[in-house]
């Protein structure tokens, strides 16, 4: 199936979406990849409040190139997904509603996506040029200081992305190949 959603997204909309559904996303995702991961994660550690609300919201796992003249962002790809495996369970259980990038999770990551009714959507790798063409704004919010590992916060209109691992703990990567293989 297809569906347009919105972002934030909410329990409702995550519950109807089935591993292997295409979704195209409009509205606001946040981006992280491992440094900024381990800097919420020392936060959180110091128990202090992280600089942006997790409740309800998707981090997409990408670090841009820069930005063309006219453009809000360059080149905007997703990476490997396992690179946060360590720290996506407690984000899952303070609230995070979903997770775009490429690639497996680990069980820990698969059961908190099941224990939180969240979701896990996988962006086409080596297509960043085209995925930039949805992201409509791009506005660093939090750690500055990392570069292209900063904390952004994306609008995006039609962000195109596959149902990997749906609510329920239905598995894309798993599925698809007991449906393709040939005994």
């Amino acid at each position: 199936m297809e569906y347009k959603i919105t972002a934030p997204f909410d329990k409702d909309t995550i519950s109807k979406l089935r591993s292997g559904d295409m979704v195209y996303i409009s509205g606001d995702i946040y981006t992280a990849r491992d440094a900024a991961h381990k800097r919420m994660k020392e936060t959180l550690d110091k128990g202090e409040a992280l600089p942006i609300n997790i409740e309800g919201n998707v981090i997409y796992y990408m670090g841009p190139s820069p930005a063309r003249e006219g453009r809000p962002i360059g080149s905007a790809g997703p990476t490997t997904a396992s690179r946060m495996d360590k720290y996506a369970p407690e984000l899952l259980d303070m609230g995070l509603s979903g997770m775009i990038g490429k690639g497996k999770r680990s069980k820990e990551v698969l059961d908190a996506i099941v224990r939180n009714k969240a979701i896990y959507l996988a962006a086409i790798g080596g297509a960043g040029a085209l995925l930039s063409k949805a992201i409509v704004e791009s506005e660093v919010v939090a750690y500055d200081d990392l570069g292209t590992e900063a904390i952004r916060k994306l609008r995006v209109e039609n962000f195109p992305a596959i149902v990997v691992i749906d609510s329920e703990g239905n598995n894309l990567y798993e599925t698809a190949i007991k449906e393709f293989c040939r005994e």
